[in-house]
């Protein structure tokens, strides 16, 4: 949707679409319809319906470990937007940074914790 076409919600709004008959719910400032969604969803329709006309799912969403097709595959539920004055969540670049340097720095940890260990049982023979 071109930039001036996108149509913005207030969580009022939103919060009126919190049945199986009519779902909305919000993920990184987009607002999603997946009222057709629900029965199709892999986890099951009482998840979404547990966020459904909530304020925000984005972190429920990125727990959930969502794969690459299934980000591409919520854009065709997409409607809109939150109303600017309204939006809380971090931009997802400044997510994604944190993921990358977190994603390195765990194995890095495991790789120096297992040559620290391999050191010691060395030194002691």
């Amino acid at each position: 949707m071109p930039e001036e076409n996108v149509k913005t919600y207030t969580y009022e709004e939103i919060a009126e679409h919190s049945t199986s008959e009519s779902a909305w719910i919000v993920i990184e400032n987009g607002v999603y319809d997946v009222t057709k969604f629900l029965e199709e969803h892999p986890g099951g329709p009482d998840i979404l319906l547990d966020w459904a006309g909530q304020e925000d799912a984005t972190d429920a969403f990125e727990d959930a470990g969502h794969s690459l097709d299934a980000r591409e595959q919520m854009k065709a539920y997409k409607i809109g937007e939150i109303a600017e004055e309204e939006k809380t969540v971090k931009p997802k670049a400044y997510d994604n940074i944190i993921r990358s340097r977190l994603g390195v720095l765990i194995p890095v940890s495991v790789v120096l914790a297992g040559l620290l260990v391999y050191t010691v049982i060395r030194l002691r023979k």
